[in-house]
């Protein structure tokens, strides 16, 4: 149960808010108002986006342009929740609800909703109304509608990066939209076996040579808590056996120079073509420096 932090009313209408409690949940939106106004419709459940809830305004997502942004699960939470209290009461289901976020605007800027197409606020997620700890599932979720939006919206070519300083040098390289840049983030393997079953035409890779050279060693997961770069396996793809003891990826560069980068974005461009293997999808690699700069490239 959630403690109610505000609560208003007026003529045909009232509204009730709670805090988001995040919980272990690393969320932009801990800490937010959450509020429901309800009135009554013309006829039906209707939902309305209020203040810093947004609007979907592409296709690709489970709700249509046009639409405020809340999806299914909890439309038919409260779906669920008005048939019962009208059939209790004897009325008809004739119900709009407002949900609203003060000052979720803003929170939203901090979020991938803009590349989505979600305009003018945040939205409203959620699967069974619970939170629970941030799982690699929530967030390899929200790749797949990445990549749904991308498709949706005709676009040929779609690219996922390890983090900011790579998708800049990528979408710069190849002239990409915002729409087009994947938050891959660590989970490689994730975002690739969707594009194998939803596939794009052409998919580019892109990275600091430490995650980069760990894809290309198998790894689908990136991050540094659940997998480690192979420093063996590393000097004997840069043909010199002193990377072997160097300490990390950054210090084995400055031991081989430039050309380690290239032939890591080799392997790892292989390993991305055998993961996605009958996709008729087209693929490079592009492997950058701290600074953004170019220093492997493989591929078309």
């Amino acid at each position: 149960m959630f403690a109610i932090a505000h609560r208003a009313e007026g003529p045909g209408w009232v509204e009730a808010g709670i805090i988001k409690d995040a919980g272990d949940d690393p969320d932009v939106t801990h800490g937010a108002l959450i509020v429901a106004r309800v009135a009554p419709s013309a006829g039906g459940l209707v939902f309305r986006a209020g203040e810093g809830v947004g609007t979907v305004t592409r296709p690709g997502l489970p709700i249509p342009p046009g639409e405020p942004a809340i999806n299914p699960v909890p439309r038919a939470m409260m779906d669920e929740v008005v048939a019962q209290l009208a059939s209790d009461f004897g009325r008809a289901p004739d119900i709009e609800i407002t949900v609203s976020i003060p000052g979720g605007e803003e929170i939203a800027r901090r979020t991938w909703n803009p590349r989505l197409g979600i305009e003018g606020g945040l939205s409203i997620l959620g699967t069974t109304g619970i939170v629970r700890p941030f799982s690699c599932a929530a967030w390899i979720a929200s790749i797949h509608r990445g990549i749904d939006v991308a498709r949706a919206t005709g676009l040929t070519h779609v690219a996922g990066c390890t983090g900011a300083t790579s998708e800049a040098a990528v979408r710069a390289l190849h002239g990409l939209p915002e729409h087009a840049m994947i938050d891959m983030g660590d989970f490689a393997g994730g975002m690739l076996k969707y594009l194998r079953r939803h596939p794009v035409p052409r998919v580019t890779l892109g990275g600091g040579l430490a995650k980069i050279a760990k894809f290309a060693q198998g790894a689908q997961d990136l991050h540094s808590g659940r997998s480690e770069l192979d420093m063996g396996a590393l000097a004997v793809l840069a043909g010199d056996p002193r990377v072997a003891e160097a300490p990390t990826a950054l210090a084995a560069l400055g031991l081989c120079g430039p050309q380690l980068a290239q032939r890591v974005a080799e392997e790892a461009q292989r390993r991305l073509g055998a993961m996605l293997e009958g996709a008729a999808i087209v693929t490079d690699v592009v492997v950058v420096d701290r600074a953004g700069a170019v220093i492997g490239l493989a591929g078309p």
